[in-house]
């Protein structure tokens, strides 16, 4: 099964199911990824404008922040 993960800066991490659907706010800070020894497929569209730029690439994850997963996965 593909799961995928998750998570705000400064939130907990979630779990991201097939059909499930997630929405990031211009600006806010996240990211998101398969779970561990799982596989993940996913469609992002993103919006810009002229005070928002579609992407800006931040610091990669830690294995620390990737790993902290909830145990339902």
């Amino acid at each position: 099964m593909h799961i995928g993960l998750c998570r705000r800066r400064g939130g907990p991490v979630q779990v991201i199911r097939p059909g499930d659907r997630v929405l990031f706010e211009a600006g806010e800070e996240k990211w998101d990824g398969a779970a561990p020894d799982r596989l993940m497929v996913h469609l992002a569209i993103d919006e810009g404008d002229d005070d928002h730029a579609v992407v800006h690439w931040l610091t990669p994850v830690t294995d620390e922040e990737h790993t902290a997963t909830p145990p339902s996965v």
